[in-house]
């Protein structure tokens, strides 16, 4: 059954559902006017909820057809692929079904996507890095996150910070300081979002003292939005006096 699913199938069950209003809402709210970060990108209008139930639908695509599907224009196509990839990922994880070269297969076709520019808005980085990249690299050597950082593309240096979510959720910080600290004059409105929920995270999951420590010393030289994200749960006096710095 899986081995005759398409991404042909996919994209026809998206065109279903299309609505034309929220196309344009979602065109505007995505950036994707001249000069703005997703110049160009192209929506159908499917909300999220019905684009994972179409992801649901296609668990079993094969990861040919992912890759086929995530090199569609159209921004849903490759929303769906890769919370198939997210859900292929995982069960390949599960301790009685554990298979690392289908993990090792699915993360190479994930980072192509991601360096030929298929993964190419934060929400498409925010629903994969984390389960995908992240998951990977948890028992691993992380060289890759710090080549991803010093990447030009501005998404590829977000799926680096997205990436350690999956270390914070497991109780490790270094990641996530260290490469803060690499990206900490990138000005940019998306990696700075990314820096300061990273670091809230790490106050939140992890050890609001760990947090605070790093905030001692970096907060006079972080922007003010990775700031006010790093700082969001913090006592209100305590928050006032890191912004005022």
């Amino acid at each position: 059954m899986s081995d005759s699913m398409t991404a042909a199938d996919v994209r026809a069950a998206l065109r279903e559902l299309a609505n034309p209003v929220d196309a344009t809402n979602l065109q505007r709210f995505f950036k994707t006017g001249p000069g703005e970060y997703a110049e160009g990108d192209v929506f159908l209008g499917v909300r999220v909820p019905a684009s994972r139930g179409v992801a649901k639908r296609f668990a079993a695509l094969p990861l040919g057809e992912i890759d086929r599907l995530l090199d569609s224009d159209v921004h849903e196509d490759r929303f769906v692929a890769l919370v198939i990839l997210n859900a292929r990922f995982a069960a390949a994880s599960r301790p009685r079904f554990f298979d690392d070269a289908a993990r090792a297969a699915m993360v190479e076709l994930y980072l192509a996507a991601v360096r030929r520019g298929r993964v190419n808005n934060w929400d498409l980085v925010d629903v994969s890095a984390e389960n995908v990249v992240g998951p990977w690299l948890l028992d691993k050597p992380r060289d890759l996150l710090f080549q991803l950082a010093r990447a030009e593309s501005l998404w590829e240096r977000r799926v680096a910070l997205l990436s350690t979510f999956a270390f914070i959720k497991a109780g490790d910080a270094s990641t996530t300081f260290a490469l803060s600290e690499l990206l900490l004059g990138d000005r940019r409105d998306l990696i700075q979002k990314a820096v300061g929920w990273m670091l809230r995270e790490v106050g939140k999951r992890v050890d609001r003292s760990l947090l605070t420590e790093f905030l001692d010393r970096h907060a006079p030289a972080m922007g003010r939005t990775a700031l006010s994200y790093a700082t969001e749960h913090l006592p209100p006096e305590i928050r006032a006096d890191y912004r005022a710095r």
